[in-house]
């Protein structure tokens, strides 16, 4: 007898060996050029199965970039439960994404040739990958409400997409380092998550509000 919990499982199971079928062909023949035929295939499945669980093959990169967040959460959370210092919260995050995102060195590069056209909905910045930035921003907000640092009401709001859109910077410079074990990448994270944090304290700095008034009417002006 088919239970309707079995048949969850097993529709996640599908879901899940589509999106692996998927990622090798993308890894192989490049996001261009694989269709969502051949993923169907590769995969198993019948091409009427495949567009059941994803509409298009941005559905499935969006289902990648889903699991690729799901994977830093985890690996992060060990530094966001036992640190409440700032710094060590932020440098954990970022660490963690690197070592999760590594195997997809070469494959995020042939997929930022799509992704970096504005006009692309696996554009990071792109109104269809919203819930993926939603979901790295919420993950900023944890690394700052688990600090000691005390944030203005009037910018805090901003602060974790602010570090968000740092954390994409990193991301992009990975993606063009070739240094061996990505150390250009690691000492950039360093250091400059050192400074990052140094700008966040001083934002609570009596004599600096004029400037972070005017900082945060830039923001609102530019919708960020």
């Amino acid at each position: 007898m088919t239970t309707a919990g079995s048949r969850t499982r097993k529709g996640e199971q599908t879901k899940a060996r589509i999106v692996e079928a998927a990622l090798e062909l993308f890894r192989e023949s490049g996001y261009d050029d694989t269709t969502m035929r051949a993923v169907a295939q590769n995969a198993g499945v019948s091409l009427g199965n495949a567009y059941y669980y994803f509409k298009s093959k941005e559905h499935l990169l969006h289902a990648y970039y889903a699991r690729i967040h799901a994977a830093h959460a985890e690996a992060a959370a060990p530094a966001l439960e036992n640190e409440s210092d700032l710094h060590k919260r932020l440098l954990g995050v970022l660490k963690t994404k690197l070592e999760v995102i590594e195997p997809f060195h070469r494959f995020s590069g042939l997929l930022f040739r799509t992704a970096a056209d504005p006009k692309s909905p696996l554009n990071p910045f792109h109104e269809d990958s919203a819930p993926a930035r939603q979901e790295g921003t919420q993950l900023f907000a944890r690394v700052l409400e688990g600090s000691r640092v005390k944030i203005p009401k009037d910018i805090a709001q901003k602060v974790p997409h602010l570090l968000w859109v740092y954390s994409m910077g990193i991301v992009l410079f990975w993606l063009h380092d070739d240094s061996k074990d990505r150390a250009r990448t690691h000492a950039l994270v360093e250091q400059s998550s050192e400074l990052v944090v140094k700008m966040i304290k001083m934002l609570s700095n009596p004599l600096l509000r004029p400037l972070r008034k005017s900082a945060l009417k830039l923001l609102n002006e530019i919708d960020v």
